[in-house]
C-alpha cells in the first residue's frame, strides 16, 4: 500500500457532517449527530452504546478507520 502524503489542514466540521451523512446512508452507522458545542455522538446499532468523538477530526478518523477496515476485507477482484 502506498503510504498517503499527511494533510496539510485539519478536517472542517462541513467535511465531518458529509462523512457522517454518507457513513449513516449506508447504514454503516445507526446515527452521527453533531451537538452545539462541537462534538459527535456516534452509535453503530440502534440498541448500541453512543460514542462521544471531541470534533471533527475524529469523526474523519473513524471514517477513515471504517474505510480501510472495509477495504481490507474484501476480496482483491482484478
Amino acid at each position: 500500500m502506498i503510504p498517503r502524503p499527511p494533510r496539510s489542514s485539519e478536517p472542517t466540521a462541513a467535511e465531518a457532517s458529509a462523512w457522517a451523512e454518507v457513513l449513516v446512508r449506508r447504514r454503516v452507522l445507526h446515527a452521527a449527530v453533531l451537538t452545539p458545542n462541537g462534538q459527535w455522538l456516534v452509535q453503530d446499532h440502534p440498541d448500541g452504546p453512543l460514542r462521544v468523538l471531541l470534533g471533527p477530526a475524529d469523526l474523519v478518523a473513524l471514517a477513515a478507520t471504517i474505510q480501510h477496515r472495509t477495504r481490507t476485507m474484501r476480496p482483491e477482484i482484478r
